[in-house]
């Protein structure tokens, strides 16, 4: 199973919105990064058959994505926005949605079981949907999404709005889901791709300007990290010369991460440090380099 993306274009009206996509995603969990704009979640709705690609192709297992029947028997789908009518119990929310899937009665309970017991809902079963935290509810998303076993997993900023304790429990669900089927996870937020995803693809300004490895990823801010503490006073003029990554306060000074293409000679002989980048930086680096060259 692999998804295989070939010169996929997308625009609304004169707003080009995907240019030329070309992915290969495997069988895992993959990530797809960029800041928000980049047409990552216009990616997705493609992908999952939402919406439709002005050119391009797409195969899912084989199966060209214009076979929309057959597609939507392989993909399950948890859009950014989710949400079911509030006063459903979970268990009747999922036998609802089992229904507008057409998936026959008996074997429709079977699978709802199965759903719930996949995202560990089991014991949720009779709660209102209106009731479940943040976290339950992304479960919830997900389950309705394996209802009918599928093969691909297209999932949109799925811990938007969770504390970190549920961000953890949901990606270690995924990566439990991940070893038998596709996983695409989209979302702006680079440590978690870190943690869970072996391979990944960055967006920015609807073009793909990376994908492979996330350990190559990684590593293509190598060199271009610095730390400096400056006074706070010095701070605006830092971020007028380089591109600062993050700031922390201390006291009267400033800590500050920042990128740079040859060791930094500061203002009042302030020494920059060199540091080991995160994803994060790299990203950063990558789409800044990328819209410097695109002007």
């Amino acid at each position: 199973m692999e998804i295989c993306v070939e010169h996929l274009t997308k625009a609304y009206g004169k707003r080009v919105v995907l240019k030329d996509i070309r992915l290969n995603i495997p069988v895992g969990l993959y990530g797809l990064l960029g800041e928000n704009g980049a047409g990552k979640t216009t990616l997705m709705r493609i992908l999952a058959t939402v919406s439709q690609p002005d050119a391009g192709t797409v195969t899912i297992g084989g199966i060209d994505l214009r076979k929309k029947k057959e597609i939507r028997r392989l993909i399950g789908y948890l859009p950014q926005e989710f949400s079911v009518y509030p006063n459903m119990t979970v268990a009747s929310a999922l036998d609802y949605l089992g229904i507008l899937s057409g998936i026959p009665g008996r074997e429709r309970k079977a699978r709802v079981l199965e759903a719930l017991y996949q995202v560990n809902l089991e014991q949720e079963r009779n709660k209102r949907f209106r009731n479940l935290s943040g976290g339950m509810k992304r479960r919830f998303g997900i389950a309705q999404a394996l209802l009918h076993r599928p093969k691909v997993l297209i999932v949109d900023e799925p811990t938007a709005g969770l504390d970190p304790e549920e961000r953890l429990r949901l990606y270690n669900l995924l990566a439990e889901l991940a070893r038998d089927r596709v996983i695409l996870l989209s979302t702006h937020i680079a440590a978690d791709i870190e943690a869970v995803c072996a391979k990944a693809a960055v967006l920015c300004q609807g073009s793909v300007i990376f994908q492979g490895d996330t350990g190559a990823l990684r590593q293509l801010a190598a060199g271009k990290v610095y730390r400096a503490t400056l006074p706070q006073s010095a701070l605006e003029q830092m971020k007028e010369n380089y591109r600062v990554i993050s700031v922390h306060q201390n006291g009267d000074s400033v800590s500050c991460r920042f990128l740079a293409e040859k060791t930094p000679k500061l203002s009042g002989e302030i020494p920059a440090d060199s540091c080991e980048p995160t994803l994060e930086d790299s990203c950063l680096y990558l789409i800044a380099s990328h819209r410097q060259e695109v002007g």
